[in-house]
């Protein structure tokens, strides 16, 4: 009887153990099925290791962040800045191994050059030699032998030519490998530029596109006027447009459940509205904005306590993905 009590213990335990596991997450989950296929891509291994260690760390905080029960936000913003260091890491492979090929081919290219100018040198003196022993052992034929040298001068001449020829080949595809060196350059500085930029901004990759969630501190409580020193945290947004001029975005107002629904979201228009006349007149162009008022619908978190409903009083910016990037791209 008493080891039938302790099965039916040892069975409840494990049951809670069970149920107080944290549920999964998508984005944690995506960025490390990427992570294992690129621990697994030879080319990425090969010529990018430290930033795949980078992309490693980072999945580390977010796994690490998922155990320990921290909020949804926070894991999926670690997990998307893993994600993107994978992605640093397979561009930087992908650009270092264009570059080995374009460092071999151009030795190829030098040791067809020097072949073709040792063959041209040795026919030459060839050439020579027999035109010697023909001037010494056929006196009689010297006009002949006049004749024929004539003809090795064309020869050569011929040959010259194509050898000039030649050149301006190699020249033409020393240049052409100099304008693609430069655009992986560039790629790559693009690359470090918007994961800085990313970082400063704090942004999250969500199904609907970038998103920075700015709090309820820019605000008084049930005001839309913006707190002083508020135009500090959106001078960060401005220049962000700033650099990139193909970027719009939807500005999103969010409220609690406190007051009516229709209070709510009037307060969520106009606060929406506030942050897009204060990017404005930080010079960000009006026809690459919009605003949208949810007011207390779409909550982040339970508006039943305090915690959860700061969380929900909000302005998020949405930025739409743009067609020639790569996850963030």
């Amino acid at each position: 009887m008493k080891i039938r009590y302790l099965c039916l213990a040892s069975l409840s335990a494990a049951l809670v153990a069970c149920n107080t596991m944290p549920a999964g997450n998508s984005a944690l989950d995506a960025a490390s099925e990427h992570f294992r296929s690129a621990q697994l891509d030879s080319q990425v291994t090969t010529w990018a290791p430290d930033e795949l260690k980078r992309a490693g760390d980072s999945l580390h905080l977010a796994e690490r962040a998922w155990e320990q029960g921290e909020r949804a936000e926070k894991i999926d913003h670690l997990s998307y800045m893993a994600e993107q260091r994978v992605v640093i890491a397979r561009e930087t492979a992908s650009s270092k191994a264009a570059q080995a090929v374009t460092a071999g081919a151009a030795a190829a290219r030098d040791k067809m050059r020097l072949d073709l100018r040792t063959a041209e040198a040795d026919t030459a003196q060839q050439q020579l030699a027999v035109a010697q022993q023909s001037n010494l052992q056929k006196t009689a034929e010297r006009d002949r032998a006049m004749s024929d040298a004539e003809q090795d001068r064309q020869a050569l001449a011929l040959r010259s030519s194509e050898f000039e020829a030649a050149q301006w080949q190699l020249a033409q595809a020393q240049q052409d490998d100099a304008s693609k060196g430069l655009a992986l350059e560039r790629s790559a500085a693009r690359l470090n530029d918007l994961e800085s930029q990313l970082s400063a901004l704090n942004a999250r990759q969500t199904p609907r596109g970038m998103v920075v969630t700015l709090g309820d501190v820019l605000f008084d409580t049930g005001q839309s006027s913006m707190l002083a020193g508020g135009d500090h945290n959106l001078a960060k947004l401005a220049e962000f447009f700033t650099r990139n001029p193909l970027r719009r975005a939807m500005i999103e107002g969010y409220t609690d459940n406190v007051g009516t629904t229709a209070s709510n979201y009037e307060l969520a228009d106009r606060r929406a509205n506030t942050v897009m006349v204060t990017l404005v007149r930080m010079g960000v162009p009006s026809d690459r904005l919009q605003t949208h008022a949810y007011g207390e619908e779409s909550p982040v978190a339970n508006n039943d306590t305090a915690a959860g409903r700061q969380m929900n009083r909000r302005v998020e910016i949405v930025f739409a993905q743009l067609s020639d990037e790569v996850t963030v791209k």
